[in-house]
């Protein structure tokens, strides 16, 4: 190109004008330069297209549930930095007024939500304690070495290597009752060292708390403690499993029902209310069967997306096919189908994670969308012959930015309260009110 590639702000609005459309405003993370930037979004498509080549879409609370387990990560992690460990103390977070800040964004921009939100309760010897079991329980216990060396990295950076040190050294103490209570001694000994001395510090050693209780609870349901850890965390729960109709949906766009396809009229429709605007219930069957036949000889290529790191999406989908297996055996037709739910890497064409960007780059950046597209083969020739699928405000952004206009929101409990403006299309009944009132969006 030639010419100036520096030009002024002036001159930047006059070209995105010249675009028509709309711009999204970003903001980043406190600690990145610059603090918001501007990306233009590709025209939303509202009508049905001829054909769909491929889907991109989120993995937590569009493919699965996993909000109530980062929901918990989050507010135990607010609990321990202002030591209000019961709900006597604090009743915990709001779902009006916090929700829709913590969830479908980066974890940093969650965090740094809550320690602005709640940073003037933070007890300093309550932070230093927690942050030191985190920070011994990740370079000790933790699967994933990235966020180990991401924690030691914290600990130089807050002026407590030195405490780490020590930590690690008398953290051979088999009793974790025991070795908590020597932590809480040194941290308390120690905690004029930690040097958290403004916001961005705050949020650096609050994100170690929240991945330490996040990865301790994967961690359990890799070891098969998925029970006892729903009743202790949502009172019986499951803490993952799919979204309303995700298995059917799967197998249907990956080509493996073929007509049969419309004999699982009746198991989506359960998913939407009585009042739904539908069509005839032959003319949903007849539509779920021509979708059978055409993605039987041209399946859909899928990309799942999440601002999760590469461990924790790992096990969470583990533990959704895990949940797809039991219910594909149970399925009116082709109950073989369920071996076909094996693993995960397999089944997408790709699976794009937090770990193959940066956490300053995640949603609503572009970024993963960006690197799901190009690893599923979709040019931007074809951008408009691709869905895309998401449950919060940033998730719908990202992917308009990513230059996808059939942008679909797919708002649950959690997300209902977020602005999906930017979206194409809003369906609070996910993936069940796409096939069933929409046809996937494709022309019949």
């Amino acid at each position: 190109m030639k010419g100036s590639k520096i030009i002024s702000s002036r001159e930047a609005a006059r070209r995105l004008e010249g675009r028509g459309g709309e711009v999204a405003l970003v903001r980043n993370p406190a600690y990145v330069h610059p603090a918001i930037e501007l990306c233009p979004l590709a025209p939303r498509i509202t009508g049905p297209v001829p054909q769909l080549l491929g889907a991109v879409m989120d993995m937590d609370g569009t493919t699965t549930t996993t909000e109530p387990l980062c929901l918990h990560s989050l507010e135990t992690m607010v609990r321990r930095i202002t030591n209000r460990p019961t709900r006597a103390d604090w009743p915990g977070l709001d779902r009006e007024a916090d929700y829709p800040h913590v969830i479908g964004n980066s974890t940093t921009r969650h965090v740094e939500y809550l320690v602005n939100a709640y940073g003037k309760h933070v007890h300093k010897g309550a932070l230093a304690a927690s942050l030191l079991e985190a920070v011994v329980w990740t370079l000790m216990e933790g699967k994933d070495a990235r966020r180990r060396v991401e924690a030691a990295a914290t600990m130089n950076a807050l002026n407590w290597g030195p405490a780490m040190a020590e930590a690690i050294a008398d953290a051979s103490v088999r009793d974790p009752a025991l070795r908590a209570a020597r932590l809480r001694v040194l941290a308390g000994r120690r905690a004029e060292e930690l040097h958290v001395e403004s916001p961005a510090d705050l949020v650096r050693a609050a994100l170690e708390i929240y991945f330490y209780r996040y990865h301790e609870i994967l961690s359990g349901l890799a070891r098969g403690e998925g029970e006892r850890l729903a009743q202790e965390v949502t009172g019986g729960r499951r803490l993952i499993e799919p979204m309303p109709g995700v298995g059917v949906s799967l197998a249907l766009v990956k080509g493996w029902l073929g007509r049969a396809a419309g004999e699982f009229y009746e198991g989506l429709r359960a998913h939407l209310p009585e009042d739904a605007p539908l069509p005839a219930p032959g003319v949903c069957r007849a539509r779920l069967e021509a979708l059978g036949e055409r993605f039987q000889a041209r399946p859909l290529r899928l990309a799942v997306v999440t601002s999760s790191i590469e461990y924790e999406a790992d096990i969470v989908l583990g533990e959704v096919f895990s949940v797809l297996r039991e219910e594909a055996a149970r399925w009116p037709v082709k109950r073989e189908l369920a071996e076909r739910f094996d693993d995960p890497r397999e089944f997408y064409d790709a699976v794009v994670t937090a770990s193959d960007s940066s956490e300053i780059r995640l949603k609503p950046h572009r970024d993963l969308y960006s690197i799901a597209l190009h690893a599923i083969g979709v040019g931007p020739e074809d951008f408009g012959a691709v869905a895309g699928f998401e449950d919060s405000e940033s998730g719908v952004v990202s992917i308009r930015a990513a230059g996808v206009g059939l942008c679909v929101a797919v708002p649950f409990t959690d997300t209902e309260g977020h602005d999906f403006s930017a979206a194409a299309h809003v369906l609070p009944g996910g993936l069940p009110q796409a096939l069933l009132e929409y046809n996937l969006f494709i022309e019949p």
